[in-house]
């Protein structure tokens, strides 16, 4: 047991409830869409659901799932997050593991780096880039959603840095033992560098789940629209037509309400992918994060 002195102690009550207050505000609104989409038509068009579904159905969820056009969505979203994601982190990875090297190992090394940091403050241009994407016969591909953001150069530096905070001795002991430069990499980096990799592999994953933007720009055929770019058409946009319902199903159901199932069910995902990686996010964030 050790003293804390009574502004500590005062600290401590202020800093968890303002944690808390700030925690419940992130989720509130997940919980009130929850509601909305288990309740009721007259409940949800009066808007008078809160935290808990008045005149509970599942209809909703029934509509949404059967829904062709929001199930194709789905599962564009699912292989556009897999391809994403193993493309980026694997680029990421490589580059980061390049770029870790000293000057002597890598004499192109500062070079390369400004290069990299130059296209975070600088792009082409929308313009630009989708004439680039056209030229390159990747309109209405999957791999126009894939290919322009696969390597996140911030995510990348974070990388390079927790490289760099490896200890030398480590490599230097795997070259002794015959190892090359891509076995090193594998058998040595790899499994200590876990941390950083679980937490850049899910800001990596959240960027592809939610990018909704370049599936509006790339994409001529709304068949292919990830779930993201669904949803901005049919919440944003008010385009009512991909919901599907028939006209007799509008006596128990309210757009609001399917709106409301589609919305959970995109996030739901995410969310469920959250707790096996929280272990390693606050660590994997801070390392990598304090080098140059």
């Amino acid at each position: 047991m050790y003293y804390k002195s009574k502004g500590y102690r005062i600290f401590s009550v202020m800093n968890s409830a303002f944690l808390i207050i700030l925690a419940l505000l992130c989720i509130f609104p997940m919980i009130h869409i929850l509601a909305v989409s288990f309740s009721g038509r007259g409940a949800a068009n009066a808007n008078i659901v809160g935290l808990w579904p008045i005149d509970f159905t599942l209809e909703s969820y029934d509509k949404t799932l059967n829904n062709i056009n929001f199930v194709r969505s789905f599962f564009v979203s699912i292989l556009r997050t897999v391809l994403g994601t193993a493309i980026g982190m694997s680029l990421i990875i490589a580059a980061g593991y390049a770029l870790s090297k000293e000057y002597h190992y890598f004499k192109s090394r500062n070079y390369y780096i400004w290069i990299f940091v130059f296209t975070m403050m600088f792009n082409g241009g929308l313009v630009p880039t989708y004439l680039l994407i056209s030229n390159l016969n990747l309109v209405n591909t999957i791999w126009a959603l894939v290919l322009p953001g696969a390597v996140g150069v911030y995510n990348m530096i974070l990388m390079m840095n927790f490289f760099k905070a490896i200890p030398k001795e480590l490599e230097e002991a795997a070259y002794l033992d015959g190892a090359g430069i891509f076995s090193t990499l594998w058998r040595v980096y790899l499994p200590v560098s876990m941390p950083a990799i679980a937490t850049i592999g899910l800001f990596t994953l959240v960027w592809q789940w939610n990018s909704w933007f370049d599936g509006l720009i790339y994409l001529t055929d709304s068949k292919k629209y990830p779930m993201a770019t669904y949803l901005q058409t049919v919440v944003v946009q008010q385009d009512f037509s991909k919901i599907s319902l028939d006209p007799r199903d509008l006596e128990n159901l309210s757009q609001r309400t399917v709106k409301a199932a589609q919305i959970f069910i995109a996030a739901f995902p995410i969310l469920a992918v959250y707790p096996f990686l929280q272990k390693y996010f606050v660590k994997g964030i801070v390392l990598g994060a304090v080098k140059e």
